[in-house]
C-alpha cells in the first residue's frame, strides 16, 4: 500500500464537497477519477497531494514514498532554460555529479598520486561513488530528459531555450515532463491531457502503460482513461465509489448498478402497495385486524428505498430551419497566419465539403486549426486563396476561446441580447435545459467557470438553428456526462459539421472524413480518428506515404465511390443506434416481465384468480413484444 485516506471531508464556506470519502492506493494501481464539473475531484486530489488540509479526515502513506503532483495550469515561471528546469528534477544526482567531476580532478592531480596509500583511498571513494550514482540512475539522466522532452513535444527546441519564450500551454507540458523525468512513485495527475495535441497524448498513453509507479488521474478524455487506468472511482453526491477496469467498463458498470436500483426499487413499491391494500381491506374486520395489524407493524419496519435517478444534466438538440445546397464549402490553395504582421502558419489548404459531412480538421499544436476555422466563418482574412460558401448556408460558429461572448452580461442577457425576438420565458427555458435554473440566470459571464461558459455558448448555437456547424475544441471545460449529451445531440443534427478536437473519442463517434492540416497542405483520409490510424500504419508498412492518392484515373468514379463509402457510414451509424434502441427495450421488457412473474407468485396474488388472469395476460402481451424486439435486433445484427 502506498497512501490510504479516510474519512476525508472538506466544506467550501456552509457547501460540502467531500464527505467521509475514502481510498487505498496500492502498488501499480491505474486509478481514474472522474465526476461532473464541481464535485470536488481537483480538491481530493490536492488532500492526497498534501496541498489542502482535509476539514475531517486523515492520509497516510509511507514516510519515504515519493509523490509527483501536477495541478491543473501548472507551470514555470523566470529565465530558467528547458534544460537547467528538468536538470533541477535531479537535486541529489547533480551533486553526486559535481562531487564524482571533483574527485576526477583530484585523481588527475599528479600531486594526489606521489602518496599512494591515500590515492588509493581515492580510487576507492570514487568508484563507491559512481557506484551509487549508476544505480540511481545518473548515467541515465540526460538521455531520459531527452526522451521525456522529444515525446512531449520539445524535440525541436533548443535545451537553452529560456520558459518565458513558451506559452502557458508549453509550461504546462514541460511542468508534467519534468513531473515524469522524476519517476515518483505514486503520480497525481490533475488533467494531464490539457494543452496536448494527438501525438503528444498517443506518447504520454504509451508513457504510461510501462509506467513503474501508481497513478490516480483526474481527466475529462475518455479515451486516454481507457487506455490508461485499470479501475474509476468515481465522486458523486459528494461521496466516492470504486469500479473494476477502465472507463468504457465502468459505464457498463454503472448502467447495470442503476438498472438494479431501479428494479428493486420498483419492487419494493409494488411490495408496499401490496401490503397497503391489505392492510386496509382487512383492518377494519374482527377477523382479520390482527393480521392487518402484524403486516402494518412489518411495513414500518421495512427500510424505504431511494428512488433512484441520475444527477442532473444538460439537455439539448440542434435544429435547422432550411436545407443548404449539396455543395456547403470549397477552398483553394488557401494560406492564412492568425494577426496581421505574422507569417502564414499554412500554405495551399484546398479541400471541398459536401451537404451531410461530418469533417474533423486534426493536426499538431501550433500548425493553424483554429486559425483556419476563424478564417472560414470570416473572422480573419486570407493572405492567399479562396473560400467559397455554396447556397442557403446559415453558420454556426463555435470558439473555444468564448471571444464572442459579453463579460459584463448576465447569462440571461447574453443569450437574450443574441434572439431578442424570443419571449423571455422561452430563453429561460433553454438556459434551464443548460443547468441555468433561478438566479443562476443572474450570474455575470464574467463570473462563470470554463465549462458554464461552455454551456452558454451552446445555448446560444442551438438557438440559431444553423445548417452548418464550425465547431473549435467543444469538449473543451465540459465534463464526461456533459460531452455525452453534445455528442448525442450532435449525432441526430441532420445538417453540416466541420470541427477541431483532440478528443478521440469524440472524432470516432462523430467524424466520417479526417483532414490532417500541416504546414504544406493538408492529408485526406476516410473514416474516423481510428481509422485514419490504421491507414496510417497500413500506409507505412508498404513504405508509402500517408496522403491519399489523387483520383486521376476516373474522377467521377471516384466521386461516386466516395459518395458511396459516406453514405454506407451514415446508414451504419443509424443502424448502430437502432440496434442499441432494441437491445434497450430487450432489457425493459425481460425486466417488467420479471417483475410480473414475481407478483404473480407473491401469496396474495396466487388465491385472488382475477388479479392473477390479468397479470397471466399481461405476460402474454410482454412476451410478444419481447419476440417482436428480439427479431427486430436480429434483423439488425444480420
Amino acid at each position: 500500500m502506498l497512501l490510504q485516506a479516510s474519512g476525508i471531508t472538506k466544506y467550501y464556506g456552509a457547501t460540502p464537497v467531500l464527505d467521509g470519502v475514502a481510498i487505498q492506493i496500492n502498488e501499480r494501481d491505474r486509478i481514474g477519477l472522474v465526476g461532473v464539473n464541481g464535485a470536488g475531484k481537483s480538491t481530493f486530489l490536492r488532500i492526497l497531494a498534501g496541498e489542502t488540509a482535509p476539514d475531517a479526515g486523515s492520509v497516510s502513506k509511507p514516510r519515504e514514498i515519493r509523490i509527483g503532483y501536477l495541478a491543473q495550469n501548472s507551470g514555470f515561471d523566470g529565465q530558467m532554460t528547458l534544460q537547467q528546469v528538468m536538470s533541477s528534477a535531479f537535486g541529489p544526482l547533480l551533486k553526486q555529479e559535481e562531487e564524482l567531476r571533483r574527485l576526477e580532478l583530484r585523481i588527475s592531480d599528479p600531486a594526489e598520486q606521489e602518496d599512494a596509500a591515500r590515492y588509493e583511498a581515492l580510487l576507492g571513494q570514487y568508484a563507491d561513488l559512481s557506484d551509487r550514482f549508476r544505480e540511481a540512475g545518473g548515467f541515465e539522466m540526460n538521455n531520459r530528459i531527452r526522451s521525456v522532452l522529444h515525446g512531449m513535444g520539445f524535440g525541436d527546441f533548443a535545451p537553452d531555450t529560456p520558459v518565458s519564450a513558451l506559452s502557458g500551454g508549453q509550461r504546462t507540458r514541460l511542468a508534467l515532463a519534468r513531473l515524469l523525468v522524476v519517476q515518483p512513485d505514486l503520480l497525481l495527475l490533475d488533467e494531464p491531457t490539457n494543452h496536448l495535441d494527438i501525438k503528444t497524448l498517443s506518447w504520454l498513453e504509451q508513457y504510461l502503460r510501462t509506467y513503474a509507479g501508481a497513478m490516480v488521474i483526474v481527466s475529462h478524455d475518455r479515451y486516454f482513461l481507457d487506455a490508461t487506468v485499470t479501475s474509476i472511482i468515481e465522486i458523486e453526491r459528494h461521496s466516492a465509489t470504486r469500479y473494476t477496469g477502465n472507463y468504457t467498463r465502468f459505464m457498463e458498470l454503472k448502467e447495470a448498478e442503476f438498472a438494479q436500483r431501479v428494479k428493486l426499487y420498483e419492487q419494493q413499491r409494488k411490495e408496499l402497495q401490496r401490503m397497503e391494500d391489505f392492510i386496509q381491506r382487512n383492518l377494519a374486520r374482527a377477523s382479520t385486524a390482527r393480521r392487518a395489524q402484524s403486516r402494518r407493524n412489518a411495513m414500518e419496519r421495512i427500510e424505504r428505498l431511494e428512488k433512484p435517478g441520475h444527477l442532473k444534466q444538460a439537455s439539448f438538440s440542434f435544429t435547422t430551419e432550411r436545407r443548404t445546397g449539396k455543395d456547403v464549402l470549397q477552398v483553394a490553395d488557401a494560406s492564412a497566419a492568425p494577426a496581421a504582421g505574422l507569417s502564414p502558419l499554412f500554405r495551399h489548404v484546398s479541400f471541398e465539403v459536401k451537404r451531410g459531412e461530418r469533417i474533423a480538421i486534426l493536426g499538431p499544436n501550433g500548425v493553424g486549426k483554429s486559425t483556419l476555422l476563424r478564417a472560414l466563418v470570416g473572422e480573419l482574412e486570407l493572405r492567399e486563396g479562396s473560400i467559397r460558401w455554396g447556397t442557403g448556408v446559415m453558420l454556426g460558429y463555435y470558439d473555444q476561446e468564448q471571444r464572442q461572448l459579453n463579460p459584463a452580461n448576465t447569462v440571461l442577457e447574453e443569450v437574450w441580447s443574441s434572439y431578442p425576438q424570443l419571449p423571455e420565458a422561452e430563453i429561460r427555458t433553454v438556459l434551464g435545459n443548460f443547468l441555468f435554473s433561478g438566479d443562476d440566470v443572474k450570474k455575470t459571464i464574467g463570473s462563470l467557470s470554463g465549462g458554464e461558459k461552455a454551456r452558454v455558448a451552446l445555448s446560444k448555437l442551438m438557438l440559431r438553428k444553423a445548417n452548418v456547424l464550425v465547431l473549435d475544441e467543444p469538449t473543451n471545460h465540459l465534463d464526461l456526462w456533459s460531452r455525452e449529451v453534445l455528442e448525442a445531440a450532435l449525432e441526430e443534427y441532420e445538417g453540416t459539421l466541420l470541427f477541431v478536437s483532440h478528443d478521440r473519442y469524440f472524432i470516432n463517434r462523430l467524424a466520417d472524413r479526417i483532414l490532417d492540416l500541416h504546414a504544406d497542405g493538408v492529408r485526406h483520409f476516410l473514416g474516423n480518428y481510428d481509422d485514419m490510424i490504421g491507414k496510417q500504419q497500413e500506409m507505412e508498412e508498404w513504405g508509402q506515404q500517408t496522403e491519399m492518392p489523387a483520383p486521376t484515373a476516373d474522377p467521377e468514379k471516384a466521386a461516386n465511390d466516395y459518395e458511396a463509402e459516406k453514405r454506407a457510414k451514415r446508414e451504419e451509424r443509424a443502424r448502430q443506434r437502432k440496434r442499441e434502441q432494441a437491445e434497450a427495450e430487450i432489457e425493459r421488457l425481460e425486466s417488467e416481465i420479471a417483475a410480473v412473474e414475481e407478483e404473480m407468485a407473491s401469496e396474495d396474488v396466487f388465491t385472488d384468480y382475477v388479479k392473477l388472469k390479468e397479470l397471466q395476460t399481461a405476460v402474454e402481451r410482454l412476451r410478444k413484444e419481447l419476440e417482436a424486439a428480439y427479431a427486430a435486433w436480429e434483423a439488425l445484427v444480420e
